[in-house]
């Protein structure tokens, strides 16, 4: 039996992981989405839940909990989610040093092992050997399929959870513990989150605009169906990761990577290109990624910044098809503060939810968790 009713407006994963939350807190939930399907940030990824990412502590843990939950939704049968690992990869002295640092940082908590150049062609048979110095191995990363994953779990929180889903409703505002669409529809609940993602203009805009938030343009490609259901093994990544996360921070050699990239390949960085290759149950490839800050950004992709990610992949991974089949880009909302994300609440009975940068589908469950259980 219900005691409490809560409305939360947004369906990507911010918002299905906080209606989930709220559903097992007792409250009868209601999904309010302005599109007939998800569209924005959280189907336009990798699919990887990352835990690697994380720094160690509550961002690790938060990580560590969310991927335990997608294991449990896959397994009542709702979509594949499949336990990759991630493969970490050294081409150069610099990065095998960081890498070299990181396993001495991350053995003693995290399941990872280093391994030879030999051991990383027997893990994946993607991997390009030559001039390869090593790789850092991780098993806990997982990876679904976004657009697979996202848009099955609205079904799946409503058979499990009675979660109900309203789609094609655009709520114009909130007031007294009310969600207003349009001229003539009124939805009324004792809790609103509003989980808007990259979208500020909206609701709430004097609070957004008064939070150091901005918002981050993505480019990413997909490569189609390898032949014979060929698989790449673990989730790779080049060099240039090491620098974009924030749990390899602590590595001693990290700003003298830096520094070589900054030497060496000041395009990509100047774009935030840093490339990794995920792959789906379907036996496609995602390839990504770039990162462009601002509150306003190009809707037109770039071609050259396609062709740096394409360039920089062949030095690491090679596929048994490289067939480009789709590219486009996503924009996902980013806090230039540091923080892992935005929760605070513009009036009584109401909270915003946001600013988990590209760390949505590794950190919403678990994190949803968190927050629900102090409200």
């Amino acid at each position: 039996m219900f005691n409490q009713s809560a409305i939360v407006i947004g369906a990507g994963i911010a918002g299905l992981a906080m209606a989930r939350a709220l559903a097992i807190k007792g409250y009868a939930v209601t999904i309010i989405d302005r599109g007939h399907r998800a569209s924005g940030a959280s189907v336009r990824n990798f699919g990887m839940v990352w835990p690697i990412g994380q720094p160690a502590g509550r961002l690790y843990e938060r990580a560590i909990r969310s991927r335990d939950i997608w294991k449990e939704i896959s397994a009542s049968g709702a979509f594949p989610c499949d336990l990759t690992g991630s493969l970490h990869l050294a081409y150069n002295e610099t990065e095998w040093q960081v890498l070299q640092e990181l396993y001495e940082q991350f053995k003693a908590e995290r399941n990872v092992t280093l391994l030879t150049p030999k051991q990383v062609i027997e893990r994946s048979p993607a991997v390009v050997p030559l001039n390869l110095q090593g790789g850092l191995y991780s098993t806990e990363e997982a990876i679904v399929d976004p657009r697979e994953a996202i848009s099955r779990l609205p079904a799946w929180l409503q058979e499990r959870y009675g979660i109900h889903c309203l789609w094609g409703k655009c709520v114009s505002y909130v007031a007294d513990n009310a969600v207003y669409v349009g001229l003539n529809e009124q939805y009324s609940a004792d809790l609103i989150v509003i989980c808007s993602g990259a979208d500020f203009e909206t609701l709430y805009p004097e609070v957004f605009s008064q939070r150091p938030i901005t918002r981050c343009k993505l480019q990413m490609l997909r490569f189609g169906v390898q032949p014979d259901n060929w698989q790449i093994g673990p989730a790779l990544c080049g060099g240039l990761s090491l620098i974009h996360y924030k749990s390899f921070a602590m590595a001693p050699s990290i700003l003298l990577l830096r520094r070589r990239y900054e030497q060496e390949l000041p395009e990509y960085l100047r774009w935030g290109v840093h490339v990794m290759v995920s792959q789906n149950s379907r036996y496609e490839l995602t390839v990504g990624d770039s990162h462009e800050y601002g509150l306003s950004p190009d809707p037109f992709d770039k071609a050259f910044i396609n062709q740096l990610i394409l360039d920089y992949l062949k030095t690491f991974a090679r596929f048994k098809s490289n067939t480009v089949t789709a590219t486009w880009n996503g924009v996902y909302a980013k806090l230039t503060n540091g923080e892992s994300y935005l929760f605070e609440s513009p009036e009584p009975g109401v909270y915003i939810f946001n600013g988990l940068g590209g760390a949505g589908m590794t950190l919403s469950f678990g994190l949803a968790e968190e927050l629900t259980a102090h409200l």
